[in-house]
């Protein structure tokens, strides 16, 4: 495996991607979407794991715009702190992030078709809102707020554009997440009916909010392992 720090062009400034390159030929490429804390040691460990398993892995340093920056110690996080990295960002402004990164996986080789998108916590709604706007091969959110219902972050619902899904998506929710209670994520599994692409909606019985992140005193691990599982059979069936 390789990693590579680097920087990309977008029409607001340059913009930090970290890069994670399996052993010989990638059988894909996956874009990672960090949590509401920015590209933190975390998010650089799971853009890893994706490249132990074969993808060609990158992990998008969206709060370019407030001037950079992550938060890695979950336990003393300062809300007030966390929504100033937030400066600059909309939904617009993510997919014009988002984009810079497909294009630089476009130079790599991959076509949309062989291009994941995966996303935690904030990332899990940037994951639908990519898949809403771009038809890449996959997407997968985990414990994505702010989909069904607002959330605590300034963006808006999504939920009734969910008819108009162009790449197929998995959403992983925790039934103990106060953020993202069952009722919505149950709205959403109802909204994603009429999707014209492949869904899926799995509950977790005994998960909170960032039951994925072993950095968390809410990491659970059987859930954690099911849906890294899950993931991993959600791209392998449908990049390439």
């Amino acid at each position: 495996m390789a990693t590579n720090e680097l920087t990309l062009d977008t029409p607001d400034g340059a913009m930090g991607l970290y890069e994670a390159t399996p052993d010989g030929a990638a059988r894909g490429a996956v874009i990672v979407v960090q949590e509401a804390f920015g590209v933190n040691e975390h998010i650089k460990d799971v853009t890893r794991r994706f490249a132990a398993a074969g993808y060609h892995a990158v992990a998008p340093a969206y709060f370019h715009r407030a001037g950079g920056g992550c938060i890695d110690d979950y336990d003393n996080m300062d809300f007030n702190e966390i929504m100033k990295l937030y400066t600059g960002l909309t939904d617009d402004t993510v997919i014009t992030d988002t984009d810079a990164a497909i294009a630089h996986l476009h130079d790599a080789g991959f076509g949309d078709g062989q291009i994941g998108i995966v996303g935690f916590c904030w990332g899990g709604r940037v994951t639908f809102l990519v898949a809403l706007r771009r038809a890449l091969g996959a997407g997968v959110g985990f414990y994505g707020g702010g989909i069904a219902s607002a959330g605590a972050l300034p963006f808006p619902p999504l939920i009734d554009e969910a008819a108009s899904l162009q790449t197929p998506w998995l959403g992983l929710f925790g039934d103990l997440d106060a953020m993202i209670p069952p009722d919505s994520v149950e709205a959403l599994r109802v909204a994603l009916k009429d999707a014209p692409v492949d869904t899926e909606i799995v509950r977790y019985p005994e998960a909170d909010h960032g039951f994925h992140c072993d950095a968390r005193s809410s990491y659970h691990e059987p859930s954690a392992k099911d849906g890294w599982n899950r993931a991993l059979a959600w791209f392998g069936a449908r990049l390439g």
